[in-house]
């Protein structure tokens, strides 16, 4: 097969979605097809509604010799009229990577209101769908039926490898000394930190310590914040901001940490939660989203509703002083990781779905 694969910026972006999106080309690429990335530039939502009527963008889509047209759902606002355009003159299969729906996420209800006139006139223009999780899929469904072939394939939690020897679960349990918290997103308002630290802040600070580890860049101002709300509550020694890691260094963090928090965040999937849970780390995530795919609440994890900022500290407080619950926690985490598939699994899930519609969809496909 021949593939193009439309996403803004760089493959090599550190966030889930991407990081995705990269596992994917590889796995395709590994499998013997050829994939071009189709890269426009990453600006403001209103700046790339413009793109939709961009002559160049259009006549590019149209004359590639591609056999399927992938798309990361995130790049809606530039396609969703040019998509209308292509259908009109192709029967390439127009195929949408779906990480989370924008227009359902915890924000102002005006601008939700708008995000989802656009997000549902995209989904309306897609031949087939790949999610990655069933919360997203369900969640996709309230804008568009679901007449379209799709797929649900998952993340997997095996990309930073795993806990090297399960007789570490037990020493890292009984450690004396606080409780080792770890944060892995980048330092976005969506991403909860700031109500996450404030919550911690009202903790023993013998108790706790947090590593943050993610991106400073993509928010200035609120990175900001966050360093002026630990500097007004003298929490320098309880918490590092390590900024962005990843492979070796992130895995070295997981093997040190005892528990991973990230309990204000709405996820689509949720992978590092999944990629803690490999390293046998308890997660403390959100009610809302897809973590309660995998997160059993008193058994692998908690899940805490977006507006509770008191259960947390309750989570913590209990796992510090109860090594034991601790310890039978982290075995159910690295259980989980274990029952879930691997990489190679979901990649190739997809493969077969993609060949699939090369191979018996030459015309449009079924739409609203």
């Amino acid at each position: 097969m021949h593939l193009g694969f439309v996403i803004y910026g760089s493959l090599n972006t550190l966030t889930g979605g991407y990081i995705y999106d990269r596992i994917l080309v590889e796995h395709l690429q590994n499998r013997g097809h050829r994939v071009d990335i189709i890269s426009l530039p990453l600006r403001h939502y209103g700046r790339h509604l413009l793109d939709n009527w961009s002559p160049a963008l259009r006549s590019d889509l149209a004359a590639g010799p591609y056999d399927i047209l992938l798309q990361d759902e995130l790049n809606h606002p530039s396609l969703f009229q040019v998509n209308r355009s292509l259908g009109k003159k192709s029967s390439l299969p127009k195929v949408a990577i779906v990480h989370q729906v924008l227009c359902r996420q915890p924000r102002n209800v005006l601008l939700n209101r708008l995000y989802q006139v656009i997000e549902k006139r995209y989904l309306e223009s897609v031949d087939a769908m790949i999610f990655n999780s069933d919360t997203t899929r369900r969640t996709a469904a309230t804008l568009v039926n679901g007449r379209r072939p799709f797929i649900v394939a998952s993340p997997a939690g095996n990309r930073l490898g795993q806990l090297p020897s399960t007789d570490l679960i037990g020493s890292r349990a009984r450690e004396d000394g606080p409780l080792r918290l770890i944060y892995v997103g980048n330092v976005l308002p969506q991403k909860g930190l700031l109500p996450l630290i404030k919550g911690l802040s009202h903790l023993a600070h013998e108790i706790w310590h947090l590593t943050v580890v993610g991106s400073l860049t993509m928010d200035a101002r609120y990175v900001r914040e966050v360093k002026r709300l630990i500097a007004q509550r003298k929490l320098g020694r309880q918490i590092e901001i390590a900024g962005p890691e990843d492979g070796n260094e992130l895995a070295n963090r997981f093997l040190q940490s005892h528990v991973f928090v990230m309990p204000y965040s709405h996820e689509g999937f949720g992978m590092a939660y999944l990629e803690a849970m490999a390293f046998a780390m308890p997660v403390v995530g959100s009610s809302n989203g897809a973590v309660k795919e995998f997160v059993k609440p008193g058994h692998n994890g908690f899940l805490i509703e977006i507006d509770d900022f008191e259960s947390v500290n309750t989570c913590i407080h209990s796992l510090h002083h109860d090594r034991q619950r601790l310890l039978e926690m982290s075995w159910a985490a690295f259980r989980t990781y274990n029952e879930r598939p691997q990489w190679r699994d979901t990649m190739e899930s997809i493969h077969r779905f993609l060949t699939g519609l090369v191979g018996s969809i030459r015309t449009p496909l079924v739409r609203n």
